[in-house]
């Protein structure tokens, strides 16, 4: 069963006396452990339909399954309680609490979820040591590099264990050797299981991803699996050494 299952979607949006489609009869699925760039021009539509994918909003017409669930007209509530248990967000900007340290930003979810003190925290750990922050628990974001920064943005996308991690233009802010370090560890995390969905307009980070969709008018214009030239010729083996590497 797909992880994501989008079929014949609509997003409508009125300004004043007029109408705007956004997403015109859209239609995507993905499995899980799946690594999937979404791309487009201005206006194709894929910060719409990310913000479905995201349940930030709800199709004005068609279906969205999110893990076998029909969430396509819950109400606010309903979707902000999907969003904290089901996807894991990064977005360009981190978004982290300047006056919390890494542990502190990374717990925010499990506080929202009601976990114990102790569970968050050593949840939160757990996440932070497998972005390769294990040494910076204490730090604030101010402390750190704006690489570190979107690691620990990635440790609190992950702490909840969500059936997608959903990046928005994820390096950004970052420089060229930042964001693909950052793109080598989104790597390390799709080998590691997790569904992964960048929406991005830079092909080189695109060319990341395993699956290639790109948006035009609202809807689908093509939809290509790729073999990531990054890693073209390294073994298992390799993989995993340069992974360890990295953090």
């Amino acid at each position: 069963m797909p992880v994501i299952e989008i079929s014949e979607v609509w997003k409508t949006y009125v300004m004043g006396t007029q109408k705007v489609h956004a997403l015109r009869g859209c239609s995507l699925e993905v499995e899980a452990g799946e690594y999937v760039a979404v791309m487009g021009p201005s206006g194709s539509g894929k910060s719409t339909l990310m913000n479905v994918i995201g349940c930030l909003d709800a199709p004005t017409r068609g279906t969205y399954h999110l893990a076998g669930r029909n969430v396509s007209h819950l109400d606010d509530d309903e979707l902000a309680a999907v969003r904290n248990g089901e996807i894991g967000f990064v977005f360009q900007t981190f978004n982290l609490l300047p006056r919390q340290d890494c542990l502190e930003n990374v717990e925010l979810p499990l506080v929202y979820a009601g976990i114990s003190r102790k569970e968050r925290r050593e949840r939160a750990a757990e996440a932070l040591r497998a972005v390769g922050l294990g040494d910076r628990m204490d730090h604030k974001p101010n402390e750190l590099s704006g690489g570190q920064r979107q690691r620990v943005a990635v440790a609190r996308a992950l702490v909840n264990r969500p059936a997608i991690l959903l990046a928005d233009e994820p390096t950004g802010n970052l420089d060229s050797k930042t964001s693909d370090d950052i793109m080598r560890l989104f790597e390390r995390l799709y080998r590691a299981g997790n569904t992964i969905v960048v929406v991005t307009h830079e092909d080189d980070i695109a060319e990341h991803a395993r699956r290639v969709v790109r948006l035009r008018d609202g809807a689908v214009e093509t939809d290509v699996r790729v073999a990531s030239p990054h890693l073209a010729g390294l073994s298992d083996a390799e993989l995993d050494a340069q992974a360890l590497e990295e953090v």
